[in-house]
């Protein structure tokens, strides 16, 4: 990870509107808790009957849009990063309706529970027009289920869980191809074009990585392809060794890893010192540079191959030379679409030109937009459309075959 500063973070806001339950009813009495509770009501019916905000900056309130930005904790300063650019990037352009971009962020540590009181204090009292998150799978949950009692658009730009969009919201969109998607681009590779029939799969026991490694499961037996050798990196974390000589025994022809950034790394470099060369491929999540410093993604250089868009376009290397110019470090996975997904955000809101939630929902299901990776449009579930072909990485991001 960079050595750049990371951001001051704000602590967790004061209790909102949500929390009047807690006031003290002997300081205001029954009859001022009644009034609060008959005017709460009144305002919460306005913001989900009009489908707009109920005030934005007292200032320029026709300015002023903001977006809120959920990230898993502070070490996400690349989420943050490329949000950021976002932003300024779409304020210094002209013709933007008269709008202006405004991110508020939220970190999510703390209890189980704080992204929803988080989602909850951006949508009520910060009065965003959307939310945008790079967090996990679980806390995806909780703000998805905070975006569709508010009727307000939550675009996802990292977790690849794919039953976010099975509950059919229609609040809900994923910039990155999700854990199905990726499943299918992998056994396309694996089985179909190198025509490897014996493979092994090494997995973590935390959430995310035990439902990319479900969907794998799931969809090379739906094909009817060889079931994998199966690994539980928590059998083996304490000596390793038994993990190389079982996949040594199994004679596989190639290694699947679905296990988180850290644990990875230490698997792939334990692989090369025992001179395991065999095909290594994984998910996106991988690929997180707050979680893995330079160096430590240097060693997926041209051994590592994810599913993945078109990142070659010219989209893709005017970022990479802003990114660096302004943060002195190449953008990786995280910081790419966080870009992508804020800008995609951004594009929806000037098309709808209102801060009307339904017409910002009808502007995104509808957009077009090339990113840094790649073309970005969304089917009738939210999830991202596209070929997701496996590419090589360097750096931390996807590279082509050649």
């Amino acid at each position: 990870m960079s050595n750049s500063k990371k951001p001051e973070f704000t602590p967790n806001p004061p209790r909102g509107v949500f929390y009047y339950r807690f006031l003290n009813k002997s300081l205001l009495g029954d009859l001022w808790v009644k009034i609060f509770h008959t005017c709460l009501t009144l305002v919460l019916l306005e913001f989900i009957c009009t489908g707009k905000v109920v005030s934005q900056d007292p200032d320029n309130p026709a300015r002023t849009v903001k977006i809120g930005l959920l990230i898993l904790d502070s070490s996400y300063t690349s989420a943050l990063q490329g949000a950021e650019m976002a932003v300024r990037i779409a304020n210094e352009k002209v013709g933007t309706k008269g709008l202006k971009f405004q991110l508020v962020f939220r970190s999510m540590e703390g209890p189980w529970g704080t992204g929803s009181k988080q989602a909850v204090n951006l949508i009520f009292e910060e009065k965003v027009w959307a939310l945008f998150g790079l967090h996990d799978g679980r806390n995806a949950h909780l703000v998805e289920q905070a975006a569709t009692k508010s009727q307000v658009v939550f675009l996802s730009a990292w977790s690849g869980d794919p039953t976010l969009s099975q509950a059919f919201v229609p609040w809900f969109f994923n910039c990155v191809p999700n854990d199905n998607q990726q499943a299918a681009s992998l056994i396309e590779e694996i089985y179909n074009k190198r025509k490897f029939n014996k493979i092994a799969v090494v997995s973590g026991n935390d959430y995310d990585s035990k439902m990319t490694r479900n969907s794998f499961l799931k969809s090379v037996n739906e094909s009817g392809k060889p079931d994998p050798v199966q690994f539980n990196y928590e059998d083996y974390s304490l000596n390793l060794n038994d993990l190389s000589d079982g996949i040594k025994k199994a004679k596989v022809n190639c290694i699947v890893l679905f296990c988180p950034p850290k644990t990875s790394i230490k698997i792939t470099r334990h692989f090369m010192q025992k001179e395991i060369n065999l095909p290594l491929y994984g998910s996106l999540m991988l690929l997180n540079e707050n979680e893995l410093s330079t160096q430590e993604l240097e060693v997926y250089d041209n051994i590592l191959s994810i599913p993945s868009g078109n990142w070659t376009g010219p989209e893709n290397m005017s970022f990479i030379q802003k990114f660096q110019k302004t943060y002195n470090r190449i953008p990786g996975m995280v910081a790419s679409y966080s870009y992508d997904g804020m800008s995609v955000l951004i594009e929806a809101i000037r098309k709808a030109g209102s801060e009307d939630r339904e017409m910002i929902q009808k502007s995104l299901k509808n957009i077009h937009f090339n990113g840094v990776t790649g073309p970005i449009k969304f089917d009738d579930k939210g999830n991202r459309s596209g070929n997701f072909e496996l590419m090589k990485t360097k750096d931390g991001v996807p590279v082509s075959w050649e």
